[in-house]
């Protein structure tokens, strides 16, 4: 699904941004140019990431 528009950025992009590194929406807006256009796609990016932080931090819970 497309999350930016402006960029063509899709939710699979988010989760591949932070699969390489990326641990705040700061951080995937670096690397990704999101949000940098009309930023109509912030409020959504911003609620993708919290839950895929949210999943990376369960699964470490689980494996620990």
């Amino acid at each position: 699904m497309y999350i930016c528009l402006c960029r063509g950025i899709t939710d699979q992009d988010i989760k591949d941004a932070m699969q390489n590194g990326a641990q705040s929406y700061r951080e995937v807006r670096e690397m990704l140019d999101l949000g940098t256009c009309c930023g109509k796609c912030a409020p959504e990016a911003k609620a993708l990431i919290s839950d895929e932080l949210a999943q990376i931090a369960a699964r470490i819970s689980v494996a620990a």
